[in-house]
């Protein structure tokens, strides 16, 4: 088996850990600053440098430096079809930047286009449904002549008429299934699977990152791409249901593999249903840039009131500005461990109580595992892990289904990124992958 060192390079910083696939190990880990300005293949080398005198077989990588994969989803009904592209775009790995719905005018062409996103995805109709505003929508990124690749995932009966259009003006595209096949099913697998192959095709090696073709050989997968794939590949190895929350300094993301019983997996109750495998992002909660909307979020989730408000206020404000100021002292690691409780339960509410009034929330009750990642669980130690990971177990008031008995930990070394690079790299999979997985709760 070989030793295999798996990078992340994310906007802030680079993390390496090597891994060896035989025992299913860590050997040795690092973390260094992205170095998006000059050539993030600088900060790559002195990560090396610094595993200096450990063996390496093969680079893994994924990346959401530069912004990561960014995209734009084009959809029929807002509530439907461009919710069920929304979604699948989360479980891909992206940040949804744009959403459009309906017939496309001049107008939604431009907001389309200042939004900057990577890669468009096109969708509309289920199979054998109405056509028309997928078509138009097709013909209008054709004639706009919008330069980003496209992954047509629309009603499969016009895949054939879409491609036509689209290639009458040259536009790079990829056609897959259709992420609402019919109503009450959604299906992501074929879409998340060619947004993974256009952002390694056409988006990764086009960010002006790195000077030279090596980056782009090395990268595999977006970052939360490869998180969800070994997230998938942890659930499976310790055979329960898992959610894991990752509190950022600019996001906080919501992970959670879920097998549905009963109901929930026979009846298509809702029109847009659930993904039994999700992602979700909280782009108004973070540690430091985004510190101050943790507290707009509690105060709305009435979970923050008076002088404790006061103090939390003042600190986030102060973070926000200052983003690389690390706590000084026992009173504010204390103030910051609350800001990352409070971003952890809105995030968790959000992610698991149902999305629209009316809909169902996801079936989290048997969750077996919930997890913490980023850097302030994983730097916290127990007494973090617990005020942030416990206030989600015991939620009860959030108005989602709380896991009964889950069990908790922390991913210290950070090795779900890992998980997934090696679950779908040729020469290790799914088996290799999960010896790594289990070492999430090893590491405890």
């Amino acid at each position: 088996m070989a030793q295999v060192l798996c990078v992340d390079f994310g906007s802030t910083f680079t993390k390496a850990v090597l891994v060896d696939t035989g025992e299913g190990v860590l050997r040795a880990s690092t973390s260094v600053p992205t170095t998006v300005r000059t050539d993030v293949l600088d900060g790559y080398r002195h990560a090396r440098e610094s595993l200096e005198g450990h063996w390496v077989d093969e680079v893994l990588a994924c990346s959401s430096a530069g912004g990561g994969l960014r995209l734009a989803v084009v959809g029929y009904e807002r509530a439907v079809t461009a919710e069920a592209g929304h979604r699948v775009g989360l479980s891909a790995g992206a940040k949804v930047v744009h959403v459009a719905a309906g017939p496309m005018g001049g107008s939604d062409v431009a907001a389309l286009r200042a939004a900057r996103p990577d890669v468009v995805l096109l969708v509309g109709g289920t199979d054998g449904g109405n056509a028309e505003v997928l078509l138009h929508n097709a013909s209008r990124l054709a004639k706009a002549r919008v330069t980003q690749p496209v992954v047509v995932a629309g009603n499969a009966d016009a895949a054939g008429e879409v491609s036509d259009v689209l290639a009458s003006t040259g536009r790079r595209f990829v056609v897959t299934g259709n992420v609402l096949p019919q109503i009450g099913v959604i299906a992501p697998e074929g879409a998340r699977a060619a947004i993974r192959e256009v952002f390694l095709r056409h988006v990764i090696g086009g960010k002006g990152l790195s000077r030279g073709p090596d980056f782009a050989a090395m990268v595999r997968a977006a970052t939360p791409d490869a998180m969800l794939r070994g997230i998938e590949t942890f659930a499976a190895a310790v055979d329960g249901d898992v959610l894991v929350v990752d509190v950022g300094g600019a996001t906080t993301d919501v992970y959670s593999v879920i097998t549905p019983e009963g109901e929930d997996a026979t009846l298509h109750k809702d029109v847009v249903a659930p993904l039994w495998h999700a992602r979700t992002v909280e782009g108004d909660l973070g540690m430091r840039w985004n510190a101050t909307g943790v507290v707009e979020a509690a105060v709305a989730e009435h979970l923050l009131a008076g002088g404790e408000l006061r103090r939390l206020r003042r600190w986030a404000e102060r973070v926000s500005h200052d983003t690389g100021h690390l706590p000084g002292d026992a009173g504010e690691a204390g103030l910051d461990t609350e800001l990352a409780r409070l971003a952890a339960l809105v995030a968790v509410r959000r992610h698991a109580r149902p999305a629209h009034p009316g809909e169902s929330g996801r079936p989290t009750a048997n969750l077996a595992h919930v997890v913490g990642s980023g850097g302030v669980l994983r730097h916290g130690g127990p007494r973090v892990a617990e005020a942030v990971l416990g206030a989600v177990t015991r939620d009860y008031a959030g108005g989602w289904r709380v896991p009964d008995g889950a069990r908790t930990a922390v991913d210290t070394a950070y090795l779900l990124f890992a998980v997934g690079l090696l679950t779908d790299a040729p020469g290790h999979g799914p088996e290799v992958a999960a010896r790594l997985a289990r070492g999430v709760l090893a590491a405890r």
